[in-house]
């Protein structure tokens, strides 16, 4: 099983003069793109004490429950002020909402910022125009992502277009699932078309987009960890979706052995022949019935179905 996440683009830098003083147009010179910068913190200042200060500054002080950040966001599909997508999401998907009004923000339209110190509504950038202050140690121009808290190792994703955390090096972009998983899985995976593009089969949350970590079974389709760590809870051992088997079942299946071979089946039934298919495999088999279970002829599981 592996964690999916989505490979990181190198950090970008820009040199700066007394970041106080500095006009946007400074800051970003035509050459630059403010909307193309990702990556870690990316001031730098001839005074050492001059950067450091702006950079802790209200420090891991600001944000919600989902970011820690010093800026808040104008949506521009409802122009109202929030600390956060999630929290426009949340806020506009209540069950209290007329339904008809519900909307996500289009994150990648966020045009307009609110530095948090200094109150100065501004365009998107790392750095308050006004009060200098670094807005986010981790900052997307593209997805608009501030984030203080850079121990999340984010990343941006050029494949899935939006950014990840886990750390670059331990991932790939797998672009016929349309997804990213653990370089553990490169050659081994099974690839499903856009194998997160839907919602996970256990809480029906949307996957490529959730917060939460996302794992791949071994026929290919994802489901969130923790839903999964549910299903064996609960003793579920089968894909939600194509139920196939999620882990190593032989242990199971010997058992399954020994209980048929204690369990002789009564004198209608001991000659009755039923066609199987299996769930593992996809093979069919023509097999003798049996109470306990029909057990595939290809790759000897349990997990088949009568057709």
């Amino acid at each position: 099983m592996g964690e999916v996440a989505v490979m990181r683009s190198e950090p970008l830098q820009f040199d700066c003069n007394d970041i106080k003083d500095m006009t946007e147009k400074e800051m970003y010179p035509p050459e630059s793109n403010a909307e193309d910068l990702h990556g870690e913190e990316s001031c730098q200042s001839t005074d050492p004490k001059n950067i450091n200060e702006l950079r802790d500054k209200g420090y891991m002080e600001y944000g919600c429950q989902h970011y820690r950040r010093r800026c808040r966001i104008r949506s521009p599909c409802c122009n109202e002020i929030f600390d956060c997508r999630h929290c426009h999401n949340e806020a506009k998907n209540d069950i209290n909402i007329d339904q008809k009004d519900r909307h996500d923000i289009p994150r990648h339209q966020v045009k307009q910022v609110i530095c948090s110190l200094c109150g100065t509504e501004q365009e998107v950038q790392q750095n308050c125009i006004n009060c200098g202050v670094c807005m986010g140690k981790y900052f997307c121009g593209t997805c608009k992502l501030f984030d203080d808290d850079i121990s999340k190792q984010q990343y941006h994703c050029s494949g899935c277009g939006i950014c990840r955390t886990g750390g670059s090096e331990n991932f790939f972009h797998c672009y016929k699932c349309g997804c990213c998983y653990s370089t553990l899985l490169k050659n081994s995976h099974p690839c499903v078309e856009r194998a997160m593009h839907h919602d996970c089969p256990v809480c029906f949350e949307y996957l490529f987009e959730s917060r939460n970590d996302v794992t791949v079974m071994p026929c290919g389709h994802t489901i969130h960890k923790s839903c999964l760590n549910e299903m064996r809870e609960h003793f579920r051992y089968a894909c939600p979706l194509c139920s196939a088997s999620v882990c190593d079942m032989s242990k199971v299946w010997e058992k399954f052995d020994l209980e048929i071979a204690a369990t002789p089946m009564p004198e209608p039934y001991q000659h009755k022949m039923v066609w199987i298919l299996c769930n593992d495999c996809g093979k069919t088999s023509h097999v003798q019935f049996h109470f306990v279970g029909q057990k595939c002829l290809n790759c000897r599981s349990y997990n088949t179905r009568q057709t």
